[in-house]
């Protein structure tokens, strides 16, 4: 019975340390952090607009325009994407679209929500989402899976017609995560995240030369380690677990020790 209350303290102790993890995993954005968003968007993958996670990116342009941002999404994570685009008062209709892609500029397709609308004449706003899959540590070569590093957003219009080129537009971008945490761990990591100029750096650092000047944006805790994940908390858990139902099961079957000695004649 000493054995099973230990064995209990320490699940107790699991349990509480594994709990402050879960609820920090998502802070909640800031002003502050909106005051240092981007309020112009960048033409191409080269000039994206740098923006972190938690950040309303605004910017001006004209209709037809192709605009671009970039923000970091690490191992764990599964990135929403939603932007709102202002439309002038007169207008045909018109057809947007939002694309995001990963750090390797492979389009990567939306779990859910819509990413291409349509507004129709007089429509004064048109809201578009795209929720990527779960950013993993490790894919395979040949798969599309979503991997750690820099992810672009394009939002431009599709079908437009002449009288409407040009007019003016005014874009919201917002980036969000959910932090999916051990579920989504996988055995393996890259070497490095996909961020531009990473490579660049890596053959600089073996030179010896100055090092190349890589994208401004990485999460707010650095690049995960990939090592560590709330994976390791449950197996700890399911390993006391299964020791208390080992030394009860033992407890319940041993029974009573050896019979009591009974005297011949008896």
């Amino acid at each position: 019975m000493r054995a099973i209350r230990v064995l209990s303290a320490a699940l107790l102790t699991l349990g509480l340390a594994a709990a402050p993890a879960a609820a920090d995993s998502s802070p909640s954005p800031s002003a502050s952090a909106d005051a240092k968003a981007p309020t112009q968007a960048g033409t191409s993958f080269r000039t994206a607009a740098e923006m972190d996670q938690g950040q309303t990116a605004t910017a001006s342009a004209s209709t037809g325009d192709y605009l671009y941002w970039s923000f970091p999404a690490d191992t764990g994570q599964r990135p929403t994407v939603k932007a709102t685009v202002k439309l002038p008062d007169t207008h045909g209709a018109q057809t947007w679209q939002l694309d995001v892609y990963d750090g390797l500029r492979r389009h990567q397709s939306c779990q859910y929500g819509a990413a291409t609308r349509t507004a129709g004449q007089g429509t004064a706003t048109v809201e578009l989402a795209c929720v990527l899959r779960t950013v993993r540590a490790w894919s395979e070569p040949w798969a599309n899976d979503p991997l750690p590093g820099t992810y672009y957003v394009r939002l431009t219009v599709l079908n437009l017609g002449s009288a409407d080129l040009g007019l003016p537009v005014r874009a919201e971008v917002r980036a969000d995560s959910k932090n999916i945490g051990g579920a989504a761990a996988v055995d393996g990591s890259l070497g490095k995240p996909l961020v531009p100029g990473i490579a660049v750096e890596s053959a600089a650092e073996k030179d010896g030369s100055k090092s190349a000047v890589l994208s401004a944006i990485e999460p707010d805790d650095g690049w995960s380690s990939h090592w560590w994940s709330s994976r390791w908390v449950w197996t700890a858990v399911g390993g006391v677990l299964a020791a208390l139902a080992g030394i009860g099961g033992y407890a319940l079957t041993r029974g009573r020790g050896r019979p009591a000695h009974v005297p011949p004649g008896a």
